[in-house]
């Protein structure tokens, strides 16, 4: 067996929280919502594309957000991202540990912790293909 690619990331969120997803991950980070398949829908959650990345955000009963593990996105333009999560009232930490990448840290709705990388400083990171 061989790993040929990533297909998406699940990250947990409260009941309801539906509209609130959809305000961050569209409206902030500029992904496009992807419906989910019949079956799932009542389960709840949504789903989100863009860049070739994947990400899926599923109801979960005692939920508790991921504040280690996550989701590391790469953007063309890190500055523009740092604006519109400022502008949505997103927490921003810069992080300089990785010498030459610029990389920061904000967290979704729901406390789960978010990596944004400026593609520029990583010219040896492939985004992911879609298909």
């Amino acid at each position: 067996m061989k790993i040929v690619g990533l297909d998406h990331v699940q990250l947990a969120m409260p009941a309801g929280g539906e509209d609130n997803a959809r305000a961050f991950y569209a409206g902030v980070l500029g992904l496009t919502e992807v419906e989910k398949p019949a079956p799932m829908r009542a389960a709840g959650g949504c789903w989100f594309s863009g860049g070739g990345a994947h990400v899926h955000l599923g109801v979960e009963a005692g939920f508790a957000p991921a504040r280690k593990a996550h989701p590391a996105l790469l953007v063309d333009d890190l500055d523009q991202a740092i604006a519109a999560l400022r502008a949505a009232g997103a927490q921003v930490t810069p992080d300089e540990r990785w010498p030459g990448v610029r990389r920061i840290y904000t967290a979704d709705p729901f406390g789960n912790r978010i990596e944004l990388i400026g593609a520029q400083t990583r010219p040896d990171a492939q985004p992911l293909q879609s298909g």
